[in-house]
Parts: C-alpha cells; structure tokens; sequence
C-alpha cells in the first residue's frame, strides 16, 4: 500500500510531491497519483517517478493519506466515489472553502480529516500553510499533515473557525505582495533603473524583509526604525505611504478578502 495518493494533478500537487520528495519525506514509490486528465498522471509519472492509478477509487483503496488536491466544486463528486475507502483513511483536502464537516458529511462523521489551506509560493518551497483536523484524528494524524506540508515551506495547526482568515491572509496575500512588489518596481523604474533591474531589486527586497521578521523575532516596526534615519530618505518615502493610507488599505484588503472567503465556505 503506498503511504499517500493524490486525487487531482495540478500545480500544488505537483509542487507537495516535489516538496516531500525533495525533503526525503517519501519515495517515489510510496506516492500515486490520479487526475481526470491523463497528461498530467503521465507528466508527473516523468517528473518524480510516482506511482500511477486510473481512478480516483484505486488511489483511494491502495493510500494510506489520501490528498484530494482538486477544485471545491469538485470535492464532493470526488468523495462520493471513493467514500467507502476514503472513510478508513487519513483525508486531507486542500480545497478552499470546504469545510471538514462538508467533507464528513459524505464519507461519515467519524473520519479523520484535515484541512488544509496553502498558498501558491509552496510552488517554490516557500509557503505559507495552515490546517486544521477533525477530533477523531490522532496526534500521529496531525504530525503527518504538518510534515507533508512543511516540505514546502511552514506550516501552522490552527482552529478551523480561523481558516477563513488564513485565507484572506496567507491564501490571498501573496497576490497583495505581488501588487506591492510590482509598485515598488514602477517607483525605480520613474526614478531611472531600467525595467528588468528594478523588478529584481523590488522582489528581493521584500524577499530579504520577510526573512529578517521569521529569523530575528523583532517587530516590523522595530525594524523599520532601524532604516529610517532622522532626516534621511525612507522616513520621507514612510511620511508618503502614511498620507496616502498604505496601512488602513492593507487592514481593509485582508479583511474583505476575510468576509468574501466565509461567504463562500462550504
């Protein structure tokens, strides 16, 4: 019996298995796949070596840890089909928006569940994870969900009445990050760097500030003192972003992002 099978084929899943192959989680040979679309079991099969199914059901009946890494609108279709298998086995979904009572509504309330939200920087081992799990799942449950996804960057076990705000911060966030990065760049290209230079300094900058936050521990406005010299130039760059109301916009955006993902939880 291989120890986990992916249903759906995608992008995220392409980069978990990469993620867990990568970190020595698991082998090849201990992960198949299944998607509706052929050319994506066979794509993965040449990438990682996985094992390979030609349904949902033999994923279901031949994994351990079955992953359900297809869209929401398609968990339910998916679950109806392999509930029988599924109801003996870790599940973990990475759906947004489906709920684990959704989910144990098809396959019965006793299963073991989790649910998790990445976002889409796990494509590059830099993610931002959270899950949560349904009671009847052990300890042992909860450590393999958190290893499967901490192999693609950081993973935190939250309460399921908290994902709709992991999704407005973690989910959609790095959209919001992308925004910043590309003003940041238009900002140097206005002052004179050349196009291809500006992007790079602008991503690497935030890149670079990100990492000083997760490694020293210090507060972002601690830090941001550190490069606001009286009288220099970031504190007059600050003074704009201030009048221009960056900080209540940010607050704002990750809020109705907040409210959108808890009208559309399953």
């Amino acid at each position: 019996m291989a120890a986990v099978g992916f249903v759906g084929a995608g992008n995220m899943a392409g980069a978990i298995i990469g993620g867990v192959l990568k970190k020595g989680v698991y082998r090849p040979v201990d992960i198949v796949i299944y998607d509706i679309l052929p050319q994506r079991v066979l794509e993965m099969h040449a990438t990682y070596g996985v094992e390979t199914a030609v349904s949902a059901q033999e994923v279901a009946q031949k994994s351990r840890v079955l992953i359900l890494a297809v869209k929401p609108d398609k968990v339910a279709a998916v679950l109806s089909r392999v509930k029988d298998d599924a109801s003996r086995r870790l599940v973990i979904s990475i759906a947004a928006g489906v709920s684990i009572e959704s989910i144990q509504a098809v396959i019965g309330g006793q299963s073991r569940v989790v649910r998790v939200m990445p976002n889409t920087p796990a494509l590059v081992l830099e993610g931002a994870s959270a899950l949560c799990a349904s009671p009847p799942c052990t300890e042992e449950d909860v450590r393999t969900a958190l290893e499967i996804f901490s192999s693609v960057g950081r993973c935190m076990q939250v309460e399921e009445r908290l994902m709709n705000a992991v999704t407005a911060l973690s989910g959609s966030g790095p959209a919001f990050c992308f925004l910043f990065v590309e003003a940041m760049a238009d900002g140097g290209v206005r002052a004179g760097l050349p196009r291809n230079l500006a992007m790079e300094l602008a991503a690497a900058t935030l890149k670079g500030a990100a990492a000083m936050v997760l490694q020293t521990g210090r507060h972002p406005g601690d830090l941001k003192d550190m490069v606001a010299s009286p009288g220099g130039t970031t504190i007059d760059g600050i003074g704009v972003l201030e009048a221009k109301g960056l900080r209540s916009a940010v607050m704002d955006a990750v809020f109705a992002a907040y409210q959108k993902a808890a009208r559309l939880v399953s």
